[in-house]
């Protein structure tokens, strides 16, 4: 799974307001978010110090252009965020955990101050993440745990660029910082996936627009980053046929709820065979290869469907504003701000043709 499913918009500090989370919860936290802001060194300082080994100094040589790329010629609120470096002891920063009901294709949410509702939690105590999964999963909920390198105060706080960050690949290191960096220009409160998913077009565009300016249109990077781009559609395209399957199955109305649920395991088994059969042959990389083997419910589904909903429409913004991903840039993030409740149905809007003008004042 790419580096999306390790990134997290996640206000932990701003938790200690509400009083959805326990008093230990806040405490443990607020000390993590203290220990990843004290331990930020700035990036340039790392990258003149002769300790910094050379596969470190690259990356974060190319955090830093990313980050520049992102200002500039993406016009992207990027303040401070990533201009300085933390480590942190672990691979696996906190686990997020995920619930959802298992005869419906909805989400447990939790509340938080600024974001809003949102279909996740995330622990830094590991084996309080895991406690709470099984308590939802007695209660009958579907629950998902996943580990997370890292996560965006969304500008509230300088983001440092965390080590575990680092050992992704050129092309998701260099979306990553996009997509992290979009989330400090537009995040709407209790829109996860909208946001998400805007981030995610807007990471993978940048990052094609970023090599393939850096090194050739022709160049082997720019093809294979265009190629992931494509990959991610098709996979968002899957995903959301899939679960169009699933909420037909748990719309019927003569099926009680066990019979769903029992049911539901053949539209599990249907769908990976589609992927093996039919996904597999258009896919261009082995990014996603791996779905088949996934454990699957609605909670996996929802945490993977946040960053994959409805990327094709901002494809065909992209299109209807010329490929130029700065226009399109903008008239979203116009479009998402002046209809908070529903920002898809406005970016829908920007896709309609204007209205012909009367005879009388074309004269």
């Amino acid at each position: 799974m790419p580096n999306r499913l390790a990134s997290l918009a996640f206000v932990l500090v701003l938790a200690a307001t509400t009083l959805s989370c326990s008093p230990f919860y806040v405490l443990r936290a607020g000390w993590e978010e203290a220990k990843i802001l004290g331990r930020r060194r700035p990036i340039e300082q790392v990258l003149t110090d002769p300790a910094t080994d050379s596969t470190t100094h690259r990356k974060l040589q190319l955090v830093v252009q990313a980050r520049d790329f992102a200002r500039q010629a993406l016009d992207l609120a990027a303040g401070d965020s990533y201009t300085t470096y933390s480590w942190v002891d672990s691979d696996t920063l906190l686990l997020v955990l995920s619930a959802a009901h298992k005869d419906r294709f909805e989400p447990h949410t939790w509340w938080f101050p600024i974001v809003g509702n949102v279909p996740y939690k995330g622990y830094f105590d590991f084996e309080e993440a895991h406690e709470q999964a099984a308590r939802l999963a007695s209660e009958g909920y579907d629950t998902y745990v996943r580990p997370s390198g890292a996560f965006s105060t969304l500008g509230w706080f300088n983001d440092p660029l965390l080590n575990t960050v680092l050992r992704y690949n050129d092309i998701d290191l260099v979306s990553t910082v996009i997509h992290e960096i979009t989330h400090n220009t537009l995040y709407l409160s209790s829109q996860v996936a909208f946001n998400e998913s805007y981030a995610s077009f807007v990471g993978d565009r940048g990052a094609i627009d970023f090599f393939c300016e850096r090194e050739g249109p022709d160049s082997r990077v720019c093809t294979t980053t265009r190629d992931a781009w494509h990959d991610t559609r098709v996979y968002g395209r899957f995903i959301s046929a899939f679960i169009d399957s699933l909420e037909a199955l748990y719309a019927r109305t003569d099926l009680t709820s066990a019979q769903k649920i029992s049911m539901r395991e053949d539209v599990f088994d249907g769908a990976r065979r589609r992927f093996t059969e039919a996904v597999i042959p258009e896919l261009r990389t082995r990014t996603y290869h791996g779905f088949p083997n996934r454990p699957l419910n609605n909670a996996t589904l929802i945490g993977i469907n946040l960053y994959y909903e409805r990327l094709d429409l901002f494809e065909a913004v992209y299109d209807h504003f010329g490929q130029d991903l700065v226009a399109s840039i903008r008239a979203i993030e116009s479009a998402a701000r002046s209809r908070e409740d529903d920002p898809y149905a406005a970016i829908e809007a920007l896709l309609e043709p204007a209205p012909a003008r009367p005879a009388a004042a074309r004269r």
